[in-house]
């Protein structure tokens, strides 16, 4: 069972990184907030990996810190939250947003995640409230990026997810009039709520 990587990041991707250990890559699904707070290219990153491991698949999921980890596996304890929707999770609302939205059961913000309903909302504060206790909120530190160019790095990070350029544009430009553009993750998480919305569900590529 594979519980750290340490190595070269060969590429990555606003859902995936390849780290290159010792000549051999793995491919690894990242929530945003770790792809946020990964460096450049080809710089050496560790990585605390989850590995799921079903009949037909094996997939590393990997965080920058332990804290991280260990809510994506209270995530995964939930009745009918499966690892990829704990990394949609993770993605559209960070750890000090969730953890004061669960506490509270608030079904409203928690839908608001792309690929959560309500019946999943449901089930995560119910089954999680109580857990939830011991986790203490830290005070988020925003991601290094330099402001003239985020909007333009959560373009292209809609575009690798899958959306075409323009639909992209559009999210990103409208994220950052109602977010405000200090912080990487804040508006991607923003333009994905965007497209999210009924208006954007036409916008993937090729759709």
């Amino acid at each position: 069972m594979i519980g750290q990587l340490r190595g070269r990041l060969a590429e990555k991707r606003p859902n995936q990184v390849l780290v290159d250990v010792g000549g051999v890559g793995y491919l690894v699904q990242v929530p945003l907030s770790t792809y946020a707070g990964l460096g450049e290219l080809h710089t050496e990153v560790t990585l605390l990996i989850y590995t799921h491991v079903r009949e037909d698949a094996l997939t590393l999921f990997g965080f920058v810190s332990a804290r991280e980890k260990h809510f994506f596996e209270l995530l995964i304890s939930a009745s009918g939250v499966g690892p990829a929707l704990a990394l949609k999770i993770l993605s559209g609302m960070s750890v000090e947003e969730l953890v004061p939205a669960i506490r509270a059961g608030d079904l409203v913000r928690l839908t608001k995640i792309p690929g959560v309903g309500r019946k999943t909302a449901e089930r995560i504060v119910v089954e999680l409230k109580d857990k939830l206790e011991a986790v203490a909120i830290e005070t988020e530190k925003p991601a290094v990026a330099s402001p003239a160019g985020i909007e333009a790095d959560v373009v292209s990070a809609l575009v690798n997810l899958g959306y075409d350029t323009r639909a992209a544009e559009d999210a990103a430009a409208e994220a950052k009039r109602e977010a405000g553009a200090s912080n990487f993750e804040k508006l991607l998480r923003a333009a994905l709520q965007s497209l999210s919305a009924p208006k954007g569900r036409s916008t993937r590529a090729g759709a």
